[in-house]
């Protein structure tokens, strides 16, 4: 069974990095939409999509940003991470077939309470920026080692 090991806070710096790459698939917008609620027309209806500024279905904006939790979750920190915020500026659509790559970047360390700033940006395959912002994690404290679920 595969396993996945947490970097504690004493172990991360700054200046490290991690990235997450990811290609958006149809079914990963309709599960999204099943998952959230989120059945706006704009991502599910491809006729209505077509009638909209951007001519084809796009993706949730929050997928990108789930993404950014992926690579948290699974490259930058790993397991006993706790989210604590998340500011994201979307700037441009991510549509069936995009592959973004998610890369971050930690830039401030808060010892008082183990917690890290980090810098976060989603980029197409065109090397476009289509999502940006910054994390605000608590970082694990103590090293661990867990099994990965196969979902």
């Amino acid at each position: 069974m595969a396993e996945i090991t947490n970097t504690t806070y004493e172990e991360i710096s700054i200046g490290d990095s991690a990235t997450y790459t990811r290609t958006v698939t149809e079914e990963d917008i309709l599960a999204f939409a099943r998952v959230s609620g989120d059945i706006n027309p704009l991502h599910t209806d491809p006729d209505y999509a077509a009638t909209t500024q951007f001519g084809e279905r796009i993706a949730h904006g929050m997928l990108s940003g789930a993404f950014i939790s992926a690579c948290l979750a699974m490259e930058l920190l790993g397991p006993v991470t706790i989210y604590l915020g998340q500011t994201l500026n979307f700037r441009l659509p991510v549509k069936i077939g995009d592959t973004v790559t998610v890369t971050m970047e930690v830039v401030e360390k808060h010892e008082r309470r183990k917690r890290l700033t980090i810098d976060c940006t989603v980029r197409n395959q065109h090397d476009k920026v289509v999502v940006a912002g910054t994390s605000e994690v608590m970082a694990p404290v103590e090293k661990c080692t867990v099994p990965l679920t196969k979902v």
